[in-house]
């Protein structure tokens, strides 16, 4: 995977990278070509090539990570986000997502998601070991714009009201939405990024488009200041909030 320069991206990451006073915010939009040249290309290879597997064999994800809470109010932003069924399988589900083939996805495209994460965190992390339950679709772009509207606004508070269209506009000029296929990854708890000790929340999201043979990945952790490494310690850890799994951030 080859990171592709893009001014807008960086600039909009760097304006979502805020220390607050409870967290540290650390943002990261980047833009990933699905060409394969060098490690990521040997990884690539090695990965399509396992005994008993098909690039275009289907592998089962894990379930979907954005579920709205019941009482949760999405309007709370000016703009009010639009649904979208970016894949062609989800055009004709139902909301509840009970068609088989939106719960699968490609090996091929596994790949791509796991070579976008192993090119964004190596050399500090590696992510050959995951597997499709490590991931999710998500047919329904309103709840993940929801989901992180709704993190940026816990932690930030109504200065991201400004920033949000700003957002998603360079998103979609990046990777036209409404042509992309839109996945999340859940981390494991013992050893990415999201992981550490004092995360507060962190989500990920991935945004294929196989027109442009591009994955843009939006990434967001949210790091306690108070927190502590020492691995010793007697008090009760922080409740885990790793992954998405919207339980109703706002009040």
């Amino acid at each position: 995977m080859k990171l592709l320069e893009n001014s807008k991206l960086e600039a909009i990451s760097s304006t979502l990278s805020i220390d607050t006073l409870v967290c540290d915010i650390t943002t990261r939009v980047e833009s990933y070509s699905c060409k394969m040249a060098g490690d990521p290309k040997k990884l690539y290879k090695q990965l399509r090539n396992e005994p008993g597997t098909s690039p275009h064999d289907l592998e089962i994800l894990g379930p979907s990570q954005t579920k709205l809470s019941s009482s949760y109010n999405s309007n709370f932003l000016t703009t009010s986000p639009q649904i979208l069924h970016p894949y062609p399988i989800a055009r004709s589900i139902s909301s509840d997502d009970e068609s088989p083939l939106v719960k699968t996805i490609p090996r091929k495209t596994l790949i791509f998601l796991i070579s976008t994460l192993n090119a964004t965190f190596q050399p500090d992390y590696e992510f050959s070991s995951c597997t499709s339950q490590d991931f999710s679709r998500e047919t329904n772009f309103e709840l993940v714009k929801t989901e992180v509207d709704s993190r940026f606004l816990s932690s930030i508070g109504d200065h991201y009201r400004s920033l949000s269209p700003q957002l998603w506009s360079v998103i979609d000029e990046e990777i036209n939405i409404k042509e992309s296929e839109i996945f999340s990854y859940r981390p494991d708890d013992t050893s990415d990024p999201f992981s550490e000790s004092g995360i507060i929340w962190s989500f990920n999201f991935f945004f294929y488009n196989r027109k442009l043979r591009r994955i843009l990945y939006l990434t967001c952790r949210a790091d306690c200041k108070t927190s502590t490494n020492d691995d010793d310690n007697d008090d009760e850890p922080l409740e885990s909030n790793n992954y998405v799994a919207f339980e109703g951030v706002m009040d």
